[in-house]
């Protein structure tokens, strides 16, 4: 493309625009990347022209386009960031740094570095939009001339554009763009079947063209003699859609029906509506496929009319309804608040994207890179339901959200002390999974706390995230308290105590010698079990002196260690050791399926805790042994359940019931009734597993008025 033609295009959206620095960057990108090549043959400045003109296609302002004429110079020539500062100013430098920034990362792994590429976007996206734009123009030209490439890279670099930049692209609302990334990376993942989606859409094309043209003629008809002046038009849908859909409900192309869906564009909102009524009147509606994403928009800002009806000849046909107004936010989303004559926008113009400033806030707190990475996958596409605060306040959650997701949305407080919900005035548990339109007002207490069992249930990253930095931190707050206790018991064994090596230095140099940071670090990784106290303690005294009552016990667990594995006892089999007395832990109730750490104690054999069991974490690390279930023995453990809901005639035969329909028998139950009219029922049931507890929780919480529903452990 000639910068004359580039001009044209820039002309054709902004006819008053100075496109003088155009001029000026196209010489310049033109001069820097002379003799450079693609794999393609082609000469390098190719590429930044191409990037340029889709920049151009999302109708984006100037120094967007001189970005995308500039945007490798950086990288791929001697050119320095100043130098384009200097010549073309601050902001064209800014934008070109923030594209620069995402290309450069090397990582080990390729989980790494798409989260450290997905931090850059964010961190850029946050301080204009504009980068993650021109980005996504790059990556889209990249796409087209990918066939270039050894297969091993195309397939990366697919994967990557179907797992991050597609779903980047819907979430920024630009549809077109969209399209053309799954349809470029289907045809690198999977070339034989694009190819034959390829030539069945080309030989029902004459077909397709004419039901097309038979379909607008008569949505035009019944719209014209309603007095409504409207647009109509069809499109094809793209082949990544059809093949999804081919997957999706395992069916073969023949058999796809909806490969077309229409649009109609009339002048107001109230006229959108009348036209979705003309249609309903005109063809039968299919059930269930009718959306309002006027009244409710989705996330990325999209609004439409969406409901599918059974047009001429049987054919279910997809038809959306929107202002022209819409339709230009709905084509090219974000793009569409970047153009010529919006002005700058950075993050404090575009809150309306309320997901991406989670965006911004979970790269601060998700260091390791592959939850960072799930977590943004999964929040970029999700299916939305929509519900309410007490105060008409309107909030949007993926598909399977629970009551907690709820409460950690409102404040991390509210989500931490969350013991229910009522919905809609009737009392639900924490894993009631909210339903469009649901109203919904959080119960909490101060008792309440988070619990690994709610990981099971949340579906949003940011309950996720909360839950883990609770869980972690109470962790590292018992671990390092055990930690001190166990040091300093040890260090009395010497008269020593802690604050006299901290004025001796003596801590610091520990520190130094183990690559700790601080003291808390280290006292956390004894309580952890990651140092031992002995090793700790060698730093402090004299090596020919033994520690006091340590060594015998260690001597002494090393001896058990070493004995021959034994036979299992009680379903579990210890490592190491014999014959040997297993015991399970009151304080946690251990069952079979549950990650579970053996504790040696003195004349009573082996005490088996849970993994994350506090009297577990409590114990001294040095004698703890590993143990495992026995995946052949059948044990039934009586298990305790508590059971918090509205009191009503029949509620314990309903409970009863619950219980038995899984197959569990109820050893004992203790029913009271509560001063607000609530009962606490406490069940003792028998249970081999933690499925089968899993199991019997989850027919609890079905029962009508049930509020709580929670293991207990003594």
């Amino acid at each position: 493309m000639t910068l004359g033609e580039l001009v044209a295009k820039v002309h054709s959206y902004h006819p008053e625009a100075n496109t003088d620095l155009m001029a000026r960057a196209y010489a310049f990108s033109e001069r820097m990347h002379q003799g450079q090549k693609r794999r393609s043959g082609d000469p390098y400045f190719v590429h930044p022209v191409e990037v340029a003109k889709i920049i151009t296609d999302m109708k984006l302002d100037i120094p967007s386009v001189v970005t995308g004429l500039l945007h490798d110079t950086v990288e791929d020539t001697l050119t320095s960031l100043e130098q384009i500062e200097k010549e073309f100013g601050l902001e064209i430098a800014t934008l070109v740094d923030g594209v620069t920034k995402i290309s450069q990362i090397n990582f080990t792994t390729r989980e790494e570095r798409q989260a450290e590429n997905f931090r850059k976007m964010i961190i850029a996206m946050a301080r204009d939009i504009r980068v993650i734009l021109i980005k996504l123009a790059d990556r889209a030209h990249n796409m087209r001339t990918l066939s270039y490439l050894p297969e091993a890279k195309q397939r990366e670099i697919a994967e990557e554009t179907l797992e991050i930049y597609a779903p980047l692209a819907h979430r920024l609302g630009i549809y077109w763009l969209k399209s053309e990334l799954e349809d470029e990376a289907l045809r690198a993942l999977r070339p034989e079947v694009y190819a034959q989606l390829k030539q069945d859409v080309a030989k029902k094309k004459a077909e397709r063209e004419h039901y097309i043209a038979e379909v607008i003629a008569i949505l035009q008809q019944i719209l014209g003699e309603a007095g409504i002046k409207a647009e109509v038009y069809g499109r094809p849908k793209h082949f990544y859609s059809i093949y999804q859909k081919m997957q999706s409900q395992n069916l073969p192309f023949s058999q796809i029906y909806d490969l077309v869906a229409f649009r109609i564009m009339v002048d107001s909102v109230p006229e959108c509506y009348a036209v979705l009524g003309i249609v309903h009147s005109h063809w039968k509606p299919v059930p269930g496929r009718f959306k309002d994403y006027i009244a409710l928009p989705k996330a990325n800002l999209y609004q439409s009319l969406h409901t599918t009806v059974i047009g001429p000849y049987g054919e279910r046909i997809e038809v959306q309804i929107r202002t022209h107004e819409i339709h230009r936010v709905a084509e090219e989303g974000i793009a569409a608040h970047w153009t010529y004559k919006e002005g700058r926008r950075g993050l404090e113009e575009t809150q309306r994207f309320a997901w991406l400033r989670q965006l911004v806030e979970w790269q601060q707190q998700l260091k390791d890179p592959q939850e960072f990475l799930h977590t943004i996958k999964e929040d970029l596409f999700p299916e939305e339901v929509y519900v309410f605060t007490p105060k008409g306040d309107l909030y949007s959650f993926p598909k399977g959200a629970s009551v907690i997701d709820f409460a950690y949305r409102i404040h991390s407080q509210v989500g931490n002390h969350c013991t229910g919900a009522r919905v809609n005035g009737r009392l639900v548990p924490l894993r009631y999974q909210l339903q469009n339109g649901d109203t919904l007002e959080i119960i909490t207490t101060a008792q309440q706390t988070p619990s690994k069992d709610w990981l099971k249930v949340v579906q949003t990253s940011k309950a996720r995230a909360r839950i883990r930095q609770w869980i972690k931190a109470q962790q590292r707050e018992r671990s390092v308290a055990l930690g001190r206790e166990l040091l300093e018991r040890e260090l009395s064994r010497y008269h020593l105590d802690l604050a006299a090596l901290r004025k001796q230095d003596k801590i610091a140099a520990a520190l130094t010698a183990l690559s700790f940071k601080d003291e808390e670090t280290l006292l956390a990784a004894i309580g952890y079990g990651q140092v031992t106290v002995g090793n700790v303690l060698s730093y402090f005294v004299p090596q020919q002196e033994p520690v006091q009552g340590q060594t015998a016990d260690a001597i002494e667990l090393d001896k058990i260690r070493q004995k021959p594995v034994g036979e299992a006892k009680g379903g579990v089999r210890v490592g190491g050791l014999g014959d040997v007395l297993v015991r399970f832990g009151r304080c946690c109730n251990p069952l079979p399926g549950e990650p579970i750490r053996g504790v040696i104690t003195r004349g009573r054999g082996v005490t088996v805790h849970t993994g994350d069991c506090q009297r577990l974490l409590e114990s001294d690390p040095q004698r703890h042994v590993a143990v495992s279930w026995d995946n052949g023995a059948k044990y039934v453990r009586p298990i305790k359940i508590e059971v918090l809901c509205e009191d009503w005639p029949g509620l314990l035969a309903a409970m009863s019931k619950a219980i038995s329909a899984v197959g569990i028998n109820i050893a004992s139950a203790d029913v009271r009734t509560l001063p607000d009219k609530r009962a606490r029922d406490v069940f003792e049931v028998m249970v081999a597993s933690a499925e089968d507890l899993e199991r019997v929780m989850r027919n609890l919480e079905r029962v009508r008025g049930v509020v709580k529903v929670a293991r207990i452990n003594t």
